[in-house]
């Protein structure tokens, strides 16, 4: 694919002067996306993002504290100027009309040029009723009021590169559901609870949860509703931390891989069911977005008759395993531990569910009994069976991607990369090829430390410490268990007993052979 003529502006210019409309942007790869705009388009007009009330405050309470944020701590230092372009909207995707009311509607429909969509529910346990009304119906109300933009160019849709893992090979294509989305939300609306949870598990077969069986739906509704809107969509595999902008390793939330690397760091989570050989298919959130607003550009300048589709991966080009991922958490989480560990961090992934369930109890579930009995003599709260299982919920819905891997084709992500101005493959980048794995897993390690846990990086020292303290622990329960399950064994086994005697004997003669012990 040969790059765009040397007349077509860039990526910068193209935003320049446009207004922008974001869902989304108080999600991980909503603010991500908000920050870059910002920053490497410092032209661009207004963004106007949709916001709803939320625990007590109102949108501008919401806006002003996710500028607290670390992540845009580089943006206020560059343009201390940048909140006057970003304009709060209230309203909320799973009202009529998105809860716009007539002034903002007609002020999104006569300014906005670009439309983002990220605002989803990624709660894989999410019930089918809720995941439908923001997943599903969410996708429907954008395309109703970008219908009545009158300056749009591109609408960009975020989904998922897993919302079609019932197949082992995913193409950039949209693919149709087994049911009808109509039928599938008219049965959702006249069924109580009670029967959709029930049936549930029968309607997303054979996908694992309700998040991905509502994103492929909300595909097909966006391919057989937009009209003549230009639309792309954009797949993301497992969003992480940022591999370089605005900084490295930073994430703000526990979902996904994070979470995970949390309760390693933590010792909390030492065993999943999973196959070490499979691709762990992590993608950069800085990465992701830097295709997410790509695309948009593309798609203005092109003007495509088809919908696009971007598989935003890694695992065909540049390929991390579940193996590496075990190892370098292990590795980096001893070398940078976080604080106040409850056991060393030693991860294990193991394709025998068999030997799961057996390191489940006696490796998760027993330390945890004892730890609650410790706690409750010494008068405090027990809550380590209970985090476990907290913890555990949340593991045995991130086994189905650790336990299975997919053949991801992207070559309309490389076709985009060739068509870029080289000053725009730099500054958006979105080459998986350029991840050096091991570094960006010791900078994830760090930046759940950091910017999750919010664990100063000069309280390392006394991690050390404490993880040093658990490994004599550690030592110590190993001989005094060993020395236990001995004296129960020897007086009921004759040949323990030898191997007991003969242990002693050798162990003697050892010593008379060393100069000056026999003396002594």
């Amino acid at each position: 694919m040969k790059a765009m003529n040397s007349d077509v502006m860039g990526i910068p210019e193209f935003y320049s002067s446009k207004s922008v409309f974001v869902t989304g942007s108080t999600g991980f790869i909503g603010k991500v996306l908000l920050e870059k705009l910002l920053r490497s388009c410092p032209n661009i007009g207004n963004i106007y993002i949709l916001v709803r009330p939320k625990k007590g405050l109102d949108i501008n309470a919401r806006v002003k504290e996710m500028f607290k944020s670390q992540l845009f701590d580089r943006l206020r230092e560059e343009q201390p100027g940048f909140k006057e372009k970003v304009i709060p909207v209230n309203g909320d995707i799973t009202e009529p009309g998105l809860g716009l009311n007539q002034n903002d509607r007609e002020l999104i429909t006569s300014a906005v040029s670009v439309v983002f969509h990220s605002a989803a529910t990624v709660k894989f346990d999410e019930p089918l009723k809720l995941s439908i009304q923001m997943n599903v119906l969410g996708v429907k109300k954008i395309l109703e009021l970008c219908h009545q933009m009158k300056k749009l160019e591109a609408v960009i849709h975020v989904s998922t590169a897993y919302c079609n893992c019932d197949k082992e090979v995913i193409m950039e294509t949209i693919y149709p559901p087994p049911l009808l989305p109509h039928n599938v939300i008219d049965a959702a609306e006249w069924m109580t609870d009670d029967v959709v949870e029930m049936l549930t598990p029968l309607i997303v077969k054979p996908r694992p949860n309700t998040y991905t069986y509502t994103k492929a739906m909300a595909e097909y509704i966006l391919q057989k509703e937009r009209g003549l809107l230009p639309c792309a969509i954009i797949r993301p595999s497992i969003v992480g931390a940022a591999l370089l902008e605005p900084y490295p390793g930073w994430v703000d939330n526990y979902n996904g891989p994070s979470g995970m690397l949390i309760a390693i760091g933590k010792g909390i989570l030492r065993t999943m069911h999973g196959n070490t050989d499979a691709t762990c298919d992590i993608i950069p959130v800085d990465l992701a977005t830097n295709l997410i607003i790509a695309a948009a550009w593309s798609l203005a300048i092109e003007r495509p008759s088809n919908v696009p589709v971007y598989n935003c991966t890694t695992g065909q080009l540049n390929r991390l395993t579940w193996g590496q991922m075990e190892r370098a958490s292990h590795k980096y989480f001893l070398k940078t531990p976080v604080n106040r560990p409850i056991r060393i961090p030693n991860p294990y992934f193991t394709s025998s569910k068999v030997c799961r369930t057996i390191y489940l109890w006696f490796d998760h579930y027993l330390p945890a009994w004892i730890m609650d009995v410790v706690l409750w003599l010494q008068g405090k709260q027990p809550q380590m069976t209970k985090v476990q299982n907290r913890l555990w919920r949340s593991v045995k819905m991130l086994e189905y991607f650790t336990s299975n891997q997919w053949v991801f084709t992207s070559q309309n992500v490389l076709d985009l990369h060739q068509k870029l101005y080289a000053e725009d493959q730099q500054a958006f980048n979105f080459d998986v090829t350029c991840i050096d794995w091991p570094h960006y897993l010791e900078n994830y390690c760090l930046g759940v430390k950091k910017y999750v846990l919010k664990e100063s990086l000069d309280t390392i020292e006394d991690a050390r410490r404490a993880l040093n303290r658990l490994y004599v622990i550690r030592r110590f329960v190993k001989v005094i268990g060993f020395f236990i399950m001995w004296c129960l064994i020897m007086p009921r086994l004759a040949i323990a007993r030898r191997l007991w005697h003969y242990l002693i004997s050798l162990a003697v003669k050892i010593l008379h052979r060393i100069p000056g012990f026999a003396r002594s």
